[in-house]
């Protein structure tokens, strides 16, 4: 059982049924202002997710499924997100790496006022 909080650690989000967040599918979870710092979240499919500013930091979503997810002013700071599929997508004020937004395909991407670090 893992359990997601939010980012000052006192809410329990969510609650999934998995040994790990790697394949998981957690379309449509709402997890707004999540704490997923350096969460492996490889292959896992967030299509219409609520990540609105939650804390990817570090977090490895290469060929994650991000289809129409809202990652609105969520920190994506060195995150990996080789292959990760945002058509749709919500990058509102994201605060991201601009080696990560180099792997990116932005086709239908809403990236607006997007905060891209070193």
């Amino acid at each position: 059982m893992i359990e997601i909080y939010d980012k000052k650690g006192f809410t329990v989000l969510c609650h999934i049924d998995a040994e790990t967040l790697s394949g998981a599918d957690l379309s449509s979870a709402e997890l707004p202002e999540a704490n997923l710092v350096a969460c492996n979240l490889n292959r896992a499919t967030l299509v219409g997710a609520n990540l609105a500013r939650a804390d990817l930091r570090l977090a490895h979503l290469e060929h994650a499924d991000l289809t129409g997810a809202d990652l609105s002013w969520a920190d994506l700071s060195d995150a990996h997100l080789r292959g990760a599929k945002l058509k749709g997508a919500n990058l509102l004020g994201t605060r991201i790496t601009k080696h990560a937004l180099a792997e990116l395909d932005l086709d239908g991407v809403f990236i607006a006022a997007a905060q891209v670090v070193p």
